[in-house]
Parts: C-alpha cells; sequence; structure tokens
C-alpha cells in the first residue's frame, strides 16, 4: 500500500502523462487535457476500497483508449508503447 505521498506522486505523475498525450495525441488544448486527466485521476481518499488501482496500467494506456477506443493495439501498433517523448515525462 502507497503512503499518502506516495499516492500523491503518482497521481500527479499520472495526470501529467495523461495530459500530455490528450493534448498531443488527441488534440486537445491543454485547459482540456488537464480536464481530462482531473477527471480520469481523481483524488481517491485513503480509505477508498481500491484507491490507486488505476495505477496498474499507466496513463498512456488510459489516453489512448479515450482516443482510439479499445481496439487501439490492433488498430494502431504504432501506439501500443509510449512514445519517447512521453517516456521523457516520467
Amino acid at each position: 500500500m502507497l503512503s499518502e505521498a506516495e499516492y500523491l506522486e503518482c497521481l500527479q505523475s499520472e495526470r501529467r502523462g495523461y495530459a500530455w498525450a490528450m493534448q498531443h495525441y488527441g488534440g486537445l488544448t491543454l485547459v482540456e487535457a488537464e480536464e481530462a486527466a482531473l477527471q480520469r485521476y481523481p483524488y481517491e481518499p485513503e480509505d477508498a476500497p481500491y484507491r490507486g488501482l488505476i495505477f496498474h496500467d499507466e496513463a498512456w494506456h488510459w489516453a489512448m483508449l479515450a482516443i482510439h477506443g479499445d481496439r487501439y493495439v490492433v488498430e494502431h501498433p504504432e501506439l501500443v508503447h509510449p512514445s519517447p517523448d512521453y517516456r521523457t515525462l516520467r
């Protein structure tokens, strides 16, 4: 289980990655991408039963699902792995 500080660090990191992908691959403005990240990664209280479960896949995956749908791995195999620019965020 993550400490509160570790959870907040992961949350911020995933929000940053999701917003970046939504802006660069989904065509959202910076403000729209940041809002989308807040919606995808809301803060969950410490006692939430599945707190942090969304971290089991990285933000890149969730963004590609939002942009291209469930079949993105088949229809856009070039997007299965995060881009080098995305990796620099991590």
